[in-house]
């Protein structure tokens, strides 16, 4: 499954420094999501391919009380130009379904 959205970049409210960044799935995106059948893992998360712009990597996403959310990696917001409040368009393909 490969879908495609925009998000504001944000970062985690519950950490004092800014080192944790991350990009929301839509909310009706998450509850399909959710409906899914899938492996279990380490607090709910899924295995992606992500991507934004040109840069693609590995990685997972985390359910929350907003939904997934995408961790983004300072390698990908430099080589993206991406900082907090930026909007990114990103796709992520689910893995391991």
């Amino acid at each position: 499954m490969k879908i495609e959205f925009e998000s504001e970049v944000t970062h985690w409210d519950a950490r004092d420094d800014s080192s944790w960044y991350f990009v929301h799935l839509p909310e009706e995106l998450s509850n399909d999501i959710k409906e899914l059948p899938r492996p279990a893992r380490g607090f709910g998360s899924l295995r992606v391919r992500a991507r934004i712009g040109r840069t693609s990597w590995a990685t997972s996403i985390f359910p929350g009380s907003a939904g997934y959310a995408l961790p983004l990696k300072k390698a990908v917001r430099d080589a993206e130009g991406l900082e907090l409040g930026s909007v990114a368009v990103v796709e992520v393909e689910l893995i391991d379904l």
